[in-house]
């Protein structure tokens, strides 16, 4: 089985620069599994990707970590060889913090298919317990897809419960939705009430037959 032997070698460590190719792997995987519209493709990562990486490695609003497995010359610091095998986008929720009661939120976590189960799933959620100690968060919150199982089986292994759901929608297509309703063509659904049970009630006798007997 892949990753075999592996658990305990898997480290973390916060991304760099050049982790881009490897960070773009995973996701473009990620994405693939999750059957998301416009799968990056595997060309080179150009200049405008190669910004917006620096850009999200420089936001201190999160912090990009990867999980590892070390080179040969790890011993000796060398971090020549090393392999990465999982990411993860940790970050703070914003309304949780106006509130008072800050949460970290890890998004896009992804272990590579040839590396599961040998550990670094749950090194990546060490990092992010951790990034909640720094932050004085008390809860985790992952993002997962309600279609992907084997991400959803892994979650509730380490004690996560329903939170809620996310949609998404091309912006396009929001706006003439958003278009339609200012012109009065589309009707704002009204959430449907379960129907309400009504006990089985007795035979009721009237009054006269009470009166009757």
């Amino acid at each position: 089985m892949p990753g075999t032997g592996s658990r305990s070698r898997v480290g973390t460590r916060t991304a760099r620069p050049d982790d881009l190719p490897a960070v773009l792997a995973l996701v473009r995987q990620h994405r693939s599994e999750a059957h998301a519209e416009g799968v990056l493709t595997g060309q080179t990562p150009g200049a405008a990707t190669a910004a917006g990486f620096r850009r999200l490695l420089a936001d201190p609003g999160h912090r990009v970590v990867l999980a590892v497995l070390p080179g040969p010359n790890a011993a000796r610091g060398d971090g020549a060889g090393e392999l990465v095998i999982g990411l993860a986008v940790l970050g703070l929720d914003p309304l949780s913090v106006v509130l008072g009661v800050p949460q970290v939120t890890v998004d896009n976590l992804v272990v590579h298919r040839d590396h599961r189960r040998c550990g670094a799933g749950a090194a990546l959620l060490r990092a992010a317990v951790q990034h909640a100690v720094d932050s004085g968060a008390d809860h985790v919150v992952a993002a997962v897809g309600g279609h992907e199982a084997e991400r959803q089986r892994f979650f509730v292994r380490m004690g996560f419960a329903p939170l809620t759901t996310r949609r998404i929608v091309p912006r396009e297509t929001l706006a003439r939705s958003l278009a339609a309703w200012q012109r009065g063509g589309v009707t704002i659904p009204v959430p449907r009430r379960p129907p309400v049970r009504r006990r089985p009630m007795g035979r009721v006798v009237p009054l006269l037959d009470a009166a009757e007997g």
